[in-house]
């Protein structure tokens, strides 16, 4: 063959090749699943899948470019949560963040090979999520929501707020909320130096609701706390107005206080979402799931609501006001 003649066919060759050929493809963009167990409705819920995705961002995982999330809300709602639960495993991300215990329960039993990384989960190895703290194992580990003497604040403020408080009733829907005997131990201790009388208010619908209050505030010292709950977080504005109603002074495991609850106290909740979202970062350059320790919470807040506090006729003492992070006015 001719020099020429052989150029000629790798000049061809060069033309007909396809261009892909040439570039190398871009990796595809990892999926993530976020399954909230609080409703799409709260504005507090969808500022908290804000920190997280801003905190993927800044570690480099950027939506619509090498990052895609599929977001699901549970509402409080076991069915719900059921179905969400069996979409975002279908779809077989990269990893799933998952808000509640029941989501995270749901997930656990849905999946063995998706990592899974929960926040707001108050007791994962009674839970059955995890083997230990130190060292999970499985495809699941995270964060927790409080840790079992936080029961003991609770009616410690709720006491020093409202002084009459002679009975205590613990407001939660069983099907979503954390298991109760993690709480129960240091709330009835704390309840008992103080000569309160405790007991259970479980509800499973929001029609329920009234009823276990208006019981409470049959008689004068009666005080509620709301357990941190999906179900709860759902229907907090429910709750507030029937607490206004009948005149209830009531403390909550989730920050309602904003929303006008009385007192709220509990974990910073947009620093767990920070905190996941480091957690799944680790997971998609391969760390595994099950060798990343599960950890407490480190910062909590005060939330203090006075106007609320007025139309109830309570004073906020000057240490308690001290120790608060927000004082809504």
């Amino acid at each position: 063959m001719r020099r020429r003649d052989f150029i000629g066919l790798l000049a061809a060759a060069a033309v007909a090749r396809p261009p892909a050929a040439d570039a190398q493809q871009p990796p595809r963009p990892r999926l993530v699943g976020v399954l909230m167990g609080f409703a799409e409705t709260d504005p507090a819920a969808q500022s908290l899948v804000t920190e997280f995705t801003s905190e993927l961002a800044r570690l480099g995982w950027k939506s619509g470019s090498n990052l895609h999330i599929e977001l699901r809300w549970g509402g409080g709602d076991v069915e719900r949560i059921g179905t969400a639960t069996r979409e975002l495993v279908a779809l077989r991300p990269d990893a799933i963040l998952a808000q509640t215990t029941p989501v995270a329960t749901a997930l656990a039993h849905e999946t063995h090979a998706i990592p899974i990384i929960f926040v707001t989960v108050s007791d994962p190895i009674g839970s059955g999520l995890a083997a230990s703290l130190a060292h999970p194992g499985g495809n699941i580990t995270g964060f927790t929501f409080v840790e079992s003497s936080m029961g003991s604040k609770w009616v410690e403020l709720l006491k020093e707020i409202a002084p009459r408080t002679d009975r205590l009733v613990l407001l939660f829907n069983p099907d979503t909320a954390p298991p109760l005997k993690f709480y129960l131990p240091s709330i009835e201790a704390a309840a008992l130096s103080f000569s309160i009388k405790t007991s259970t208010a479980p509800v499973h619908a929001g029609d329920e609701i009234e009823g276990a209050i208006a019981a409470l505030a049959r008689s004068p010292g009666g005080g509620l706390i709301v357990m941190p709950d999906a179900f709860t977080s759902a229907n907090q504005e429910l709750i507030i107005a029937l607490a206004a109603r009948y005149g209830v002074p009531t403390l909550y495991g989730n920050n309602f206080a904003k929303s006008g609850g009385l007192i709220a106290y509990g974990p910073d909740f947009a620093e767990t979402f920070r905190q996941g979202a480091g957690y799944v970062d680790r997971i998609l350059k391969g760390a595994n799931p099950g060798e990343l320790p599960i950890q407490l919470p480190t910062k909590f807040e005060l939330s203090i609501n006075l106007k609320t506090a007025a139309a109830l006729g309570l004073t906020i003492p000057p240490n308690v006001l001290a120790l608060a992070d927000e004082v809504i006015e």
